[in-house]
């Protein structure tokens, strides 16, 4: 379980920042490029990709389900769980021991607009 997971990593200013760049539309400011660099470079982990496609396939996943299909231990699971929380990718939830991921549509869809999809 990743330690000081909350459900909204992310102001909201941040995320309405994000929602307004866009890479083909016009040439990104410093801010929205520093928030892009930050979201891009959680995402260039094979760890964090495949993660991020486990929790986006199935919806919702337990930490302790992460660690046979990763081939990782725990610890390295909340590492990585930790970074896309901050990326703003996931949500968790704790639940008695276990935190619970779900994968952020929102800033995914924020994602695929800035990149002119």
């Amino acid at each position: 379980m990743a330690r000081g997971v909350t459900s909204t990593p992310i102001s909201m200013e941040t995320s309405d920042e994000l929602c307004r760049a866009s890479l083909v539309a016009a040439p990104l400011g410093q801010g929205d490029a520093d928030e892009l660099a930050r979201v891009f470079a959680a995402l260039a982990d094979p760890v964090r990709l495949r993660l991020l496609s486990i929790v986006a396939a199935q919806g919702e996943v337990c930490s302790c389900d992460l660690e046979v299909p990763l081939a990782k231990s725990q610890p390295t699971i909340s590492h990585h769980t930790r970074v896309l929380v901050e990326a703003g990718l996931l949500h968790g939830e704790k639940r008695g021991r276990w935190t619970w991921w779900r994968v952020s549509a929102d800033r995914l869809a924020a994602l695929r607009r800035v990149l002119g999809s």
